[in-house]
């Protein structure tokens, strides 16, 4: 069943740019009464003038005072929360062996870590609400690539996060829906692709849809509608659903032979280009808040974990 966004109160991390961003403005355009929250302010603060005074907040979902002061944030703006939609989400560069370990380490927190912290901060109001929490999951959920350890570790974590929240909240009314969409034109996507042409490489070599890119105002339509909707999975693009009622033969010895060979020479190519990097993220993450006493300030970079 479809219903009006119109009125309804939809709180969105990691709402600074991409995907989130989009879903932002869709959300809005469709009647939503949109709330920002992210790491980027200055971000934000634009965002949210553009939507005609939308509410923001600055955020780190991996610390939680952070996050109740957000969703408090919310409810005094608006005095309740309809829907959620935890976007918010990093990819480290490196592989286990070579990689920035704490660049790894905050992947998971961001993805993983962070949604959990997401889902128990708002439940409450989802409850009273008889709400919506959309997950943003990936399709690197069921399909694993070397080079990826922690963002596809935390992706799978988050599917089976949501698929377990649902039958627990179910009789309180709220649904959860998880999300997962393939490579989408974002600046995760790109920063990702220019830093390493091993990754762009392997793109090609992909079959579609997970060799293939979308574009972030189709994946922002998907969100919108699965918002609409409450739909339990969302896929973008749509053609992931085949990869995911695949997935027991993706994960299979036979499959995996296939990857193997590749990755003989993609992985160390892969390792050489991020030793040259000398920093665990790409160029456009925001991956943490400041130190106390060290301002917000646009286009975070996650410093703190550039190798030394």
């Amino acid at each position: 069943m479809q219903q009006s966004l119109t009125g309804q109160v939809v709180l969105i991390t990691g709402a600074a740019r991409g995907i989130g961003e989009h879903t932002a403005r869709l959300a809005a355009a469709r009647g939503a009464k949109v709330v920002l929250v992210g790491l980027e302010p200055d971000r934000l603060a634009a965002l949210a003038a553009e939507l005609d005074g939308a509410a923001w907040f600055p955020c780190d979902v991996t610390d939680q005072a952070s996050l109740t002061a957000a969703v408090d944030g919310a409810v005094a703006a608006h005095g309740r929360i309809d829907a959620v939609v935890a976007n918010a989400g990093v990819a480290s560069r490196g592989t286990v062996a070579t990689g920035d370990v704490e660049a790894l380490v905050r992947t998971v927190e961001v993805n993983l870590i962070g949604v959990l912290r997401t889902a128990a901060a708002v439940m409450p109001h989802l409850i009273a609400s008889r709400g919506y929490l959309l997950i943003v999951a990936s399709a690197a959920s069921f399909a694993a690539l070397p080079g990826m350890v922690p963002y596809c570790a935390s992706k799978a974590g988050v599917e089976h996060l949501g698929n377990a929240l649902r039958l627990e909240v179910a009789h309180h009314g709220v649904r959860v829906g998880t999300a997962h969409p393939s490579w989408i034109d974002t600046d995760l996507v790109r920063d990702a692709q220019d830093d390493m042409p091993t990754f762009r490489e392997t793109l090609r070599r992909l079959p579609p849809p997970l060799g293939s890119t979308t574009s972030v105002q189709r994946c922002a339509e998907a969100f919108v509608d699965a918002l609409q909707r409450r739909h339990r999975k969302v896929f973008v693009p749509r053609s992931v659903a085949v990869v995911y009622w695949l997935r027991t033969f993706i994960g299979s010895r036979l499959a995996e032979r296939v990857v193997e060979r590749q990755a003989r020479t993609s992985v160390p190519a892969m390792e050489e280009q991020v030793r040259s990097l000398r920093r665990g993220f790409g160029t456009n993450t925001a991956a943490r808040l400041p130190v106390p006493g060290e301002p917000l300030s646009p286009g975070f970079i996650a410093d703190r974990y550039h190798r030394r």
